[in-house]
């Protein structure tokens, strides 16, 4: 049974995983750009959240309500402002773009709020302790799940916009053409900001569940991006529903060796990343051709 909830709570924290890379894998199906800033915008948000939430003295939930849509404004102008111009100059410039700006994010951040490790997780009362008991040992995390839920929810909802709504068309054509796009008066430009803003949006709701969940610190985004860019690559670049299988394999694999050995938690989901992209073809469901 011990291993049974190991393999429970790691699928929960696969759940966190998702939230996390949703935004990465958005903008690299969309717009082929690998923002190495992405973590780093997810810290924003776990930051800005913190904030509202101890100088207000409001939920945090609360808090990330007035957070996410400052969020989506900032990555409609991110595109705007950086990213337009270094995507036309090829591939290598807009990832060039996003190193920079995530390295201007921490130090900005390690300025304003100095190195000091925070947390958000004694804002949310019981939620961060509770647990609701199954029968045989097994016990689920209420926070755990409300993260898998939102998860779920949040790639639901991006699925059923890119599928059954007329600017989640023109951004499934832009992204397998963008010239022919162009051609039957779709706004690339327009489309490529608005997969930026909600890419930003869905990154800071991720850093409100690292500020709820863990502790932060200005230096926390380059681990968060590289277990966002795993889940991503696990599952298959540019799928929304390989983004959650990939978060929970992640998940999952990190827990299994956090069974074995404490030290080998990060390091078992590491080879199973190495394993996928040792694999013919990378990612999870990218085998089976779906996508965003």
């Amino acid at each position: 049974m011990t291993w049974v909830n190991a393999i429970v709570q790691g699928v929960l924290l696969g759940g966190f995983y998702a939230l996390l890379a949703c935004g990465l894998s958005l903008m690299f199906g969309v717009m082929r750009i690998i923002n190495l800033a992405h973590g780093d915008i997810a810290v924003v948000g776990a930051y800005l959240v913190w904030l509202l939430a101890t100088q207000l003295s409001i939920s945090p939930f609360l808090a990330a309500l007035l957070v996410i849509p400052g969020m989506w404004v900032v990555g409609y102008a991110m595109y705007v402002l950086l990213l337009e111009r270094s995507r036309r100059a090829g591939l290598l410039v807009p990832l060039l773009t996003t190193f920079g700006l995530a390295i201007v994010i921490e130090n900005v951040l390690l300025q304003v709020f100095s190195p000091d490790v925070h947390s958000l997780l004694s804002s949310t009362g019981s939620l961060a302790t509770a647990s609701v008991s199954v029968g045989g040992g097994l016990s689920i995390s209420a926070l755990g799940t409300l993260i898998f839920v939102t998860a779920v929810v949040v790639l639901t909802g991006l699925q059923l916009f890119l599928s059954r709504t007329n600017a989640g068309r023109q951004m499934r054509a832009t992204a397998e053409d963008p010239d022919a796009a162009e051609l039957v008066g779709i706004n690339a430009r327009a489309v490529y900001a608005r997969a930026t803003a909600i890419a930003v949006a869905t990154a800071a709701l991720g850093g409100v569940f690292l500020a709820i969940r863990s502790t932060f610190d200005p230096s926390t985004g380059p681990t968060q991006l590289i277990f966002a860019f795993e889940a991503v690559v696990i599952g298959g670049f540019g799928s929304a529903w390989g983004t959650l299988v990939g978060g929970v394999v992640l998940g999952v694999a990190q827990v299994i060796g956090e069974q074995v050995n404490p030290q080998y938690a990060v390091l078992f989901g590491h080879l199973v990343f190495l394993a996928v992209l040792a694999a013919p073809q990378v990612g999870i469901l990218a085998r089976r051709g779906q996508g965003l």
